[in-house]
């Protein structure tokens, strides 16, 4: 889904700093939803699920096999892995390379939970996260699957977003092209094979923080999503 059309282009009044953390599975609308709220909001924005896609695209592009844990733990400090945070135009470089399409790869798609679940891997980008959390002066939208519960445990505001099964795969294929976009129930596994690697794995598993407000996307448009999170959000940032 992409950020809607109507989301306002100044920013608003200067409120207090914040920093939210959207966490989810896939096909939630964490993407489209926090870029949206942080354009909205006048914040910044991390999609921190990039940042483990271009360490798996470095292991591949290196030869690393991604199957064996010793192997990808022993490169995970090797890539210089630079995100830009303007939710209008997010970048991602690897080593000086543009890496923003190739991530998106079904190569990439297949290897990132193999290589998210390396406890080496998680430290070094969980670091990263944390390190570009602390810079963000006027606020940041942080969104994954483990921000609020490992990453920011201490955000301001923590938001969860769910969906069936059957409309995040309606909504991926809707992504994709070719004979990927019409098999909607390959999709559809796909999607379920991820949620049990990424609620399965030992090291910060995806979770709903305890105090993480859930927002079932299901049945809500997008602009209908924005909304409420910026909401919740503006409630926390505004001047006391």
């Amino acid at each position: 889904m992409a950020v809607p059309e109507a989301v306002p282009t100044t920013v608003p009044p200067a409120g207090n700093p914040v920093i939210v953390a959207i966490d989810g599975p896939s096909g939630t609308g964490k993407s489209s939803t926090s870029k949206a709220v942080a354009v909205r909001l006048g914040l910044g924005y991390l999609d921190t699920g990039a940042q483990y896609r271009a360490m798996t695209w470095w292991m591949l592009e290196n030869g690393v096999d991604v199957a064996d844990q010793a192997a990808v733990a022993a490169a995970a400090s090797k890539p210089v892995i630079v995100s830009g945070t303007d939710p209008r135009a997010p970048t991602i470089t690897v080593d000086g390379t543009d890496v923003a399409a190739p991530i998106r790869g079904q190569a990439v798609t297949a290897a990132v939970s193999a290589v998210s679940a390396v406890p080496e891997v998680r430290t070094r980008v969980t670091g990263l996260q944390r390190t570009i959390a602390a810079g963000a002066g006027g606020g940041i939208v942080v969104e994954g699957r483990d921000i609020g519960t490992t990453v920011l445990p201490d955000a301001d505001v923590k938001i969860f977003l769910t969906a069936s099964a059957e409309a995040r795969a309606a909504r991926r294929s809707a992504e994709l092209t070719g004979a990927e976009a019409a098999d909607v129930a390959a999709t559809r596994a796909a999607l379920v094979r991820r949620d049990a690697a990424d609620s399965g794995r030992k090291t910060s598993p995806l979770a709903k923080a305890a105090d993480a407000i859930e927002v079932d996307t299901t049945e809500l448009t997008l602009d209908q999503v924005v909304e409420r999170v910026a909401e919740l959000v503006d409630g926390k940032r505004r001047p006391r």
